[in-house]
């Protein structure tokens, strides 16, 4: 019996396991740019989405909110990221990328690509189209 899923496991389940699989690959992919996946991951949210807060990071991200506040605070101490009053809500601080920041994520992201090209090789140019598309499918209709 072979220990991998198909199509009877369920969508949830196969694209958990799929991200489960590229999430390790990634992880080893950034260990020689000193970051995690998550924080790969915000570093991308914020070149997309300057000025999110923590709360908006966190939900991006898949994290709780003081888990997220953890994650920048790391960030912050690596000089990765800065926050700046929110001129919106004086409660919140808006994150952003600091120089060191977008120059890492400028080294790292390469490094991303390359894993998932290298994983999407076998796949003809109109399949990988249909998955992105399906993907992208997905995170927008999931929520509602």
């Amino acid at each position: 019996m072979s220990s991998e899923p198909d199509d009877s496991f369920g969508v949830t389940f196969l694209v958990r396991h799929a991200w489960l699989s590229l999430r390790s690959a990634v992880a080893v992919a950034l260990v020689e740019h000193g970051l995690s996946v998550q924080q790969y991951g915000a570093l991308l949210v914020l070149t997309h989405h300057p000025g999110r807060t923590v709360a908006e990071l966190g939900r991006v991200v898949g994290t709780a909110r003081q888990s997220a506040n953890e994650l920048v605070t790391g960030l912050e101490k690596a000089d990765l990221v800065e926050r700046r009053p929110n001129p919106n809500d004086r409660r919140t601080q808006q994150l952003f990328l600091t120089k060191a920041g977008v120059d890492r994520l400028a080294v790292a992201a390469p490094a991303v690509l390359a894993v998932e090209a290298e994983i999407e090789a076998s796949l003809a140019d109109a399949d990988r189209t249909t998955a992105r598309d399906w993907l992208a499918h997905m995170v927008r209709n999931a929520g509602r």
